[in-house]
């Protein structure tokens, strides 16, 4: 005892390293209400963008918040246990791939493309970071190799480019195994996006992120909701724009 100090036991517990990271640990009702927070933004990023001629500074702002917090409500999902052999990567690449093809019409009608299609929206994003995240999980040289591939051709093509891939992606591999050093490329691929947003506003999505597992919010989960919503949504502010 006296070894380890007047103040401590042999007996005392074992405290975890302060060089730990964080694990995030968020309830299906928190992480639903981010899924839902960052529809809200994207929407009034949406209506400033088409319907208000981008004149509202603030929302433009808001709006850079929706993929970061899209990409870890995603990546959550995918690193939970046993997502693999559940067919969770599978079953969710579909739903991006169908709904994103469905959201293709309007996304191109609302206009602002280049080459009148260029980029694919940001279920293609999603997608091509979970195929990314399926690959890399099932593992071997060949599907490393694929991944890698995927994530060069595919940032060429989808919205937000490679930046926005990096940031689903490392947050994905920060929820599987948290490390100082993840957390560090999870900031820096979001700060990255600056290439695109040029401004830093996609960093703010951290704290929201890192707050939501402290608390539980009881937010009903729809299996469906995000995916019908998105196309949903265009369609509608589409509408709108050929009415006014």
């Amino acid at each position: 005892a006296t070894l380890l100090g007047a103040s401590e036991s042999i007996n005392a517990p074992i405290r975890a390293p302060v060089s730990t990271a964080p694990r995030l640990e968020l309830s299906s009702g928190s992480l639903e209400a981010l899924k839902w927070l960052a529809l809200l933004l994207m929407t009034l990023d949406h209506v400033n963008k088409h319907l208000l001629h981008a004149s509202v500074p603030e929302l433009f702002a808001a709006g850079r918040l929706a993929l970061p917090l899209f990409g870890f409500v995603l990546g959550y999902n995918l690193a939970r246990p046993g997502a693999l052999a559940s067919g969770g990567y599978s079953r969710t690449a579909r739903r991006l791939a169908i709904f994103g093809s469905i959201a293709t019409l309007p996304f191109i009608e609302l206009g602002g493309l280049g080459w009148g299609w260029w980029p694919f929206n940001i279920m293609a994003t999603l997608l091509v970071a979970t195929l990314c995240a399926w690959l890399i999980e099932a593992g071997g040289p060949a599907r490393l190799v694929g991944a890698a591939a995927v994530f060069i051709i595919g940032g060429a093509l989808v919205e937000f480019w490679w930046p926005g891939l990096a940031a689903c992606l490392l947050g994905w591999a920060y929820c599987r195994r948290p490390s100082w050093f993840r957390l560090a490329l999870w900031i820096g691929a979001l700060a990255s996006l600056y290439v695109i947003n040029r401004n830093l506003w996609a960093l703010a999505a951290l704290p929201l992120i890192f707050a939501a597992g402290q608390f539980k919010m009881n937010v009903p989960r729809g299996r469906l909701g995000f995916y019908i919503y998105y196309p949903a949504h265009l369609a509608v502010i589409g509408g709108l724009v050929r009415l006014i």
